[in-house]
């Protein structure tokens, strides 16, 4: 194929705007450092810092702050960091790359041993500061492309190639013969098709059409129209505005199934277009974690209950709870738990468990995906999911991680 070269050269440059696409959030409070008590607890405080965007219009991510917060309550709760606190220090970013820097710089100077979490599409501004501190950052929710090539990075998912391979098979397997992708029409935003075209071609279909969506459109029934014909699956890759394209759908009459990753065609979508007698009731889902319905999540569910601000199906929120349960897991390991020695512990552990959210995490050099620009992917997993009465579930009963790093790895080096 003529095209996979390019793919493999070019795949950083569209997680920004996979990221805006996979965990879509809405405003918040300003950011500031946690407060909860620790009095139980004994021993110097275990630093870390989270950031996301609040206050911003576009991608902004106050759950993430809130999560981690959450986790710092939990945690601290049930023993702490070895029996110290957990402290967790957060800073708004804004969703600006000037205010990024700034917080990479306040974590350098309140020297935490970590930046867990976060959520920003400025890594190439804010990596460098971390990797020259030597704090790495762990977990992350990839949407930028430091995050899977500078070495001080830890990220816990596979990023657009990982998931939009694994939703082209998907797609494929529940029987879709002829998919349409409708996507926004931006450059990077290519990337996107292009690893759904991976993933559908290597399970057998053709190469899906690829649906080209205007930044200021607001009735999409041409795109829905271009999609439908002649197709029996479309996969809607829009973000927060996938409502625009599911409206357009319900009111053309199109009987054609839908699908996307998580972070588009949500629950609360679900809900609002008729719920299980509505149009996304089947819809193939492609995630990185189980639903949340699965037992693995129990303690984030226990965390967060009560607070409506926190919405656990939100793919930043996960990723972000998913990185603390790491860095737990490899600062017990570490006789005293300093910068240096979590980046040794996490390039050098065999695995580390989440407790079933992933499979285990290991950063060690033979596990990278040996691609360029991409190689601190080392979780190349995803999840098959499905809505069903209006909830994400797992697709199949007994259903568990799918591994596309052979079809990643399949395709030419550059």
């Amino acid at each position: 194929m003529n095209h996979s070269r390019r793919r493999r050269t070019t795949a950083a440059s569209a997680l920004a705007v996979t990221g805006v696409l996979l965990a879509a959030g809405c405003g918040g409070e300003a950011s500031g450092s946690s407060k909860e008590e620790t009095s139980t607890l004994k021993g110097t405080p275990v630093k870390v810092m989270v950031w996301a965007p609040e206050d911003t219009q576009g991608s902004a991510q106050p759950g993430v702050r809130l999560t981690a917060q959450a986790y710092e309550k939990w945690i601290n709760a049930n023993g702490g960091i070895k029996g110290a606190p957990l402290k967790v220090l957060t800073c708004n970013e804004k969703g600006n790359p000037d205010e990024a820097e700034k917080c990479a710089q306040q974590a350098v100077a309140d020297k935490v041993v970590a930046v867990v979490g976060s959520y920003s599409l400025a890594g190439d501004r804010y990596m460098p500061i971390l990797q020259k501190a030597g704090i790495p950052y762990l977990g992350g929710t990839g949407v930028s492309a430091a995050e899977f090539s500078n070495p001080l990075s830890f990220p816990v998912n596979g990023g657009t190639p990982v998931i939009f391979a694994a939703h082209g098979r998907q797609l494929v397997q529940d029987g879709c013969k002829k998919i349409s992708g409708v996507r926004y029409d931006v450059a990077a935003a290519a990337v996107v098709s292009q690893f759904l075209t991976v993933g559908a071609v290597s399970a057998g279909a053709p190469a899906p059409k690829d649906i080209k969506v205007p930044l200021t459109a607001t009735d999409l029934a041409p795109q829905v129209a271009a999609a439908t014909k002649g197709s029996d699956c479309v996969s809607v890759i829009m973000g927060t505005a996938s409502g625009l394209f599911v409206k357009s759908y319900v009111q053309s009459g199109a009987k054609t199934k839908l699908g996307s990753v998580v972070g588009n065609l949500t629950p609360q979508l679900a809900e609002s277009t008729g719920g299980a007698g509505g149009p996304l009731e089947g819809a193939a889902i492609t995630g990185y974690f189980p639903p949340t319905s699965d037992a693995a999540w129990k303690d984030f569910l226990a965390a967060t209950d009560g607070d409506k601000d926190i919405d656990t199906s939100n793919g930043a929120n996960e990723t972000t709870w998913v990185a603390f349960k790491v860095f737990t897991e490899a600062a017990k390991k570490l006789p005293t738990i300093t910068a240096k020695a979590l980046v040794q512990e996490l390039d050098t552990a065999p695995g580390i468990s989440t407790g079933g959210l992933t499979p285990p995490l290991s950063w060690k050099a033979s596990t990278a995906l040996p691609i360029k620009g991409l190689n601190r992917i080392h979780n190349t997993t995803a999840t098959e999911l499905t809505i069903r009465d209006g909830k994400i579930e797992w697709a199949k009963p007994g259903s568990t991680f799918v591994d596309v790093r052979k079809v990643l790895t399949a395709l030419p080096s550059s």
